[in-house]
């Protein structure tokens, strides 16, 4: 799944993955992706309005002032020859819509997870699983959150066997990386297993 393809002369040509990064609202995913990107990134980012209040639950981030409407979007070369394209859902239910066009084509999925508030990432772990997406969960390590080992995220929210859970610091880009090479890896083992069990 991540090497490299001969084109017609036989040169090998750069391979551009499509990877996901979904999450709460609030979470660190416009964080993420700005902090990996190589690219100045794309963000759709509007201020937090007072419509939006009745609809956004803010608890836990109420020094949030902006909301990404649409997506973010941003671009890192993880190797000579391999880059990922990253697209960072919005968070809030009444953007899900979206969802759906994003992750077309999508090799994989990040969900970045803030155990201060666990529960704003299973629709997005929902999400992934039923549309059979590989997926790593991203715990992003805000300060003064109760720190928790992997095992116990990957216990609360019921993650199937094997689903990676990685602890990380969405501003830190070495930290993002490493988050996006496990999944490039993950999603790859899990992509190949797929093709041997329909052949098979």
């Amino acid at each position: 799944m991540a090497s490299e393809h001969p084109d017609a002369t036989g040169e090998t040509a750069p391979l551009a993955l499509k990877i996901l990064v979904a999450g709460g609202f609030g979470v660190g995913k416009t964080t993420l992706v700005g902090a990996v990107s190589e690219i100045k990134p794309l963000r759709t980012e509007e201020l937090l309005s007072e419509a939006g209040q009745t609809v956004d639950d803010t608890d836990g981030v109420d020094q949030k002032v902006t909301t990404t409407v649409a997506m973010d979007f941003g671009r890192i070369t993880i190797r000579s020859g391999l880059s990922l394209y990253l697209f960072g859902t919005p968070g809030q239910d009444r953007f899900w819509f979206l969802w759906d066009e994003l992750s077309q084509g999508a090799l994989g999925a990040v969900v970045l997870a803030d155990t201060r508030r666990l529960e704003d990432c299973f629709p997005a772990v929902d999400y992934f699983e039923h549309r059979h997406i590989p997926f790593v969960v991203a715990v992003n390590c805000f300060t003064g959150a109760r720190a928790y080992a992997a095992p116990d995220v990957s216990r609360a929210l019921d993650l199937d066997q094997g689903t990676p859970v990685v602890l990380c610091d969405a501003r830190d880009r070495d930290s993002g990386k490493e988050v996006l090479i496990r999944l490039v890896e993950y999603a790859g083992r899990m992509h190949t297993a797929r093709l041997l069990d329909s052949v098979g």
